[in-house]
């Protein structure tokens, strides 16, 4: 049975082309991520704050050099796309920011998004996600970016909507953490926002 619409994305769209960089013209960059981050990552992930949000934990910089292979393998088969944020002079890592739960054929997304504990409060979560949001949906063509955090994650909220997703409404008991069920805010970008 043929489709009455065409893919917004064709296969592809991402993967025909190497991962760019993306310069948010105020000190960060996103770029692709390095063996040589693993230390740095592994890092990050024995912050006890960032147990409180995310499901995952660090053991070993093995460990993280595995994830990284994973995030270049999600760019090449177009499952996700993620990015490390640097400081644009010193190249030190300052979080990720991401294209999860690709759905290139609709033209949607998820954003997802962390930051190291030293640079937090400085905005580079908000900036980094608007510098990726501009890019997916103006220079790539997505249609429709979503953001998911836990209701409890006041400075998520915060994030989402300095870059501009808008409030759409709660997922209750939408995403399991360590400590149990939690209700999730759904914000989203869309074309044209």
């Amino acid at each position: 049975m043929p489709f009455l619409t065409r893919p917004v994305l064709p296969a592809g769209t991402l993967s025909g082309a190497p991962q760019p960089v993306l310069a948010t013209g105020d000190g960060l960059l996103l770029r692709p991520w390095r063996a040589a981050d693993a230390p740095a990552v592994h890092a990050v992930f024995q912050d006890p704050a960032m147990h409180r949000w995310h499901v995952r934990a660090a053991d070993s910089e093995a460990e993280t050099r595995g994830w990284i292979e994973e995030w270049l393998t999600g760019w090449r088969e177009e499952r996700d796309a993620q990015w490390a944020v640097a400081d644009a002079d010193t190249d030190r890592l300052l979080g990720r920011v991401a294209l999860r739960e690709l759905r290139p054929a609709d033209g949607t997304a998820e954003v997802a998004y962390w930051t190291a504990a030293p640079a937090r409060g400085r905005g580079v979560a908000a900036r980094a996600t608007t510098a990726l949001a501009r890019w997916a949906l103006d220079e790539v063509g997505f249609h429709r970016l979503e953001l998911l955090h836990a209701v409890r994650n006041e400075a998520s909220c915060r994030v989402a909507a300095k870059a501009g997703f808008a409030a759409e409404g709660t997922k209750r008991s939408a995403a399991l953490h360590a400590d149990g069920w939690h209700d999730m805010h759904l914000h989203a970008r869309v074309r044209g926002d």
